[in-house]
This record gives structure tokens, C-alpha cells and sequence, in this order.
């Protein structure tokens, strides 16, 4: 579509894409030893929009 950008966060709830200091701090509890029980989960960072 002309004029519209990728990832211009139009099409989910909150109507913006994710700053990076929104994401960091889920990479960093996976980082960490809380997250050690932790296997196989999908962390739906999608600003409210279904991961379906």
C-alpha cells in the first residue's frame, strides 16, 4: 500500500509499535535465574492484539 509504513502499529490496540524499553525487560527476566523454571513459553509482546 503506498504510503503506509510496516510496522506502524496501526492494527493493534495500543495503535503504536513497541519501544524497545517496553521489550527489554522481558529478554532480561529470560536472562535471569527467576526465569529458570520457565521452558517453552511464547511471550505475546503485542501491544493487546491476540497471538492467534
Amino acid at each position: 500500500m503506498a504510503g503506509s509504513r510496516q510496522g506502524s502499529g496501526e492494527d493493534i490496540p495500543l495503535a503504536r509499535p513497541g519501544q524497545p524499553g517496553e521489550l527489554a525487560p522481558a529478554y532480561v527476566f529470560l536472562a535471569t535465574a527467576e526465569s529458570r523454571y520457565i521452558s517453552g513459553e511464547v511471550i505475546g509482546a503485542t501491544g493487546g492484539k491476540p497471538l492467534h
